[in-house]
């Protein structure tokens, strides 16, 4: 059984990760239009240091990693999945920050 504060973090993961799968969907229609038009070249959306296993030029299938990540989460014990809360929280964080730029440098075209 979780405790109540486990089950409050899980059900702000499962908004947060709504919120991520929403805006990394429309970025990668964007990510799609710019690599139509021979713009957007880049190897990877994030480094190999982001702490990502994932290597993708769109932002999808990070959300699947950390969608992956959170389902592994729930299936620990309490105290080692506080401990794994901490590098999703990061992966998630980078994520929604680096969606943000993408989305503010698109508005300024």
């Amino acid at each position: 059984m979780q405790s109540q504060e486990m089950q409050t973090i899980h059900q702000q993961l499962q908004e947060t990760m709504q919120t991520l799968y929403r805006k990394a969907v429309d970025a990668d229609q964007h990510l799609d239009n710019l690599q139509r038009d021979q713009k957007g070249k880049f190897a990877a959306v994030f480094t190999r240091d982001s702490g990502f296993t994932t290597s993708a030029k769109r932002f999808g299938p990070y959300v699947e990693e950390i969608a992956n990540d959170w389902q592994a989460l729930k299936a620990l014990e309490e105290d080692d999945a506080k401990q794994a809360l901490a590098p999703l929280v990061k992966k998630i964080e980078l994520t929604l920050v680096t969606l943000t730029q993408f989305q503010q440098s698109l508005s300024k075209q």
